[in-house]
């Protein structure tokens, strides 16, 4: 993945923010929805968690072999051998708890950054999350969203030690609908101010370009908008654009 923003260039390489910021997967329900349909595999939970082990595994001897020069140079392999080399985290999107489990136990066994979207209801899986230091984003789908992100922040909003972040899951839930996620948040008890940095600096965290994004501060990029009216009520709306401190 690359962390793009909004410029005046309409040239994207000028865009860019960080390039190969993280490898994308996902488990549980989507793969198993969109391969099996197909009638590939995996259709099975048990073949979510099997694939990318064995394709993890898979690299961890291509690098072996390459550094050896006993292989040619494959840029997928390079790729996803940027997660076991800890170059870059591997982003997991997880419908359920038990697909995080999933995600950890084959982290056990080959060492990368995990970083997770998900809902954690459960006090020991929150313990184990905690843990292993993973970020972790909460975003909501149109046919839950109430719900997802209730039972989300209700899990998440008082572990300080787990900042999260909120995002939209684009384009099921296009980004134009991320306010709205921020202020269901707000609703189910994530305070303010909390949940406007989970859309700043605790996302420009998670993405590992906080030193550039996130917050006002000297030496980053000042990129900023301001509202006519709170950000929490949707009958207000941004009123003007600042990119790198240049009104737009």
């Amino acid at each position: 993945m690359v962390n793009v923003k909004t410029t005046r260039s309409s040239i994207m390489d000028e865009r860019v923010v960080k390039e190969t910021s993280d490898l994308k997967a996902a488990t549980g329900e989507k793969p198993k929805r969109v391969y099996g349909e197909k009638g590939k595999i995996p259709t099975t939970r048990m073949g979510t968690a099997a694939i990318p082990r064995q394709q993890l595994i898979s690299v961890q001897a291509y690098l072996a072999k390459r550094e050896q020069g006993q292989v040619d140079r494959n840029l997928v392999m390079e790729n996803i051998g940027k997660v076991l080399r800890r170059d870059i985290p591997l982003r997991v999107k997880a419908h359920r708890a038990d697909d995080i489990v999933t995600v950890l136990r084959i982290k056990k066994n080959l060492t990368f950054i995990v970083r997770s979207s998900t809902v954690l209801k459960d006090s020991m899986l929150q313990n184990l999350v905690l843990s292993t230091r993973m970020s972790m984003f909460l975003c909501h789908t149109a046919q839950r969203s109430n719900l997802l992100i209730k039972d989300g922040i209700q899990s998440l909003h008082f572990i300080k030690r787990a900042p999260i972040s909120i995002t939209t899951d684009h384009p099921v839930v296009g980004i134009e609908h991320l306010m709205t996620s921020v202020i269901l948040a707000a609703k189910y008890g994530l305070l303010e101010q909390e949940a406007f940095k989970a859309i700043t600096l605790n996302a420009a965290k998670h993405l590992g370009i906080d030193d550039q994004v996130g917050s006002i501060e000297p030496g980053k990029d000042a990129d900023f908008i301001i509202w006519n009216g709170t950000p929490f009520d949707l009958r207000h709306s941004p009123e003007q654009f600042y990119i790198e401190g240049v009104k737009l």
